[in-house]
């Protein structure tokens, strides 16, 4: 799936969208029409779902997701992803992503995007 493939109406959706962020030390809701405008986001697929990211497609060859949390009705998911474009750091190159699927339409679309940094799944919880 691509933005082109997208309905201007579909996209007109997106773009009505609020998500909120933590991104070196900004925080607070952003319009995703603004990431039209200021970058080209595109899907990347996770598990077999289209996501749309508020990052540049330039982004996707440096995201690995670490770890994908489905809500029970499938609707939502939870990501935990590395993204190596600017620093491969674990203290650097952490994100979390909390996306929602929009009503009648088949992706996924970040609402919440922050600074995470990656840490090690703990012994205890294996």
């Amino acid at each position: 799936m691509k933005i082109t493939d997208l309905s201007a109406e579909t996209r007109e959706k997106i773009k009505s969208v609020r998500w909120d962020r933590i991104i070196e030390k900004h925080e607070g809701p952003e319009d995703w029409e603004l990431v039209f405008r200021y970058s080209e986001p595109e899907f990347i697929e996770v598990e077999g779902c289209f996501v749309l990211l508020p990052v540049d497609k330039s982004h996707h060859p440096n995201i690995s997701i670490l770890r994908c949390i489905w809500s029970v009705d499938q609707n939502s998911a939870t990501l935990f992803l590395s993204d190596t474009t600017y620093d491969d750091d674990p203290f650097f190159s952490g994100f979390m992503a909390v996306c929602d699927r929009i009503k009648g339409e088949d992706f996924f679309l970040a609402i919440l995007y922050h600074e995470w940094f990656i840490i090690e799944r703990a012994a205890v919880f294996e």
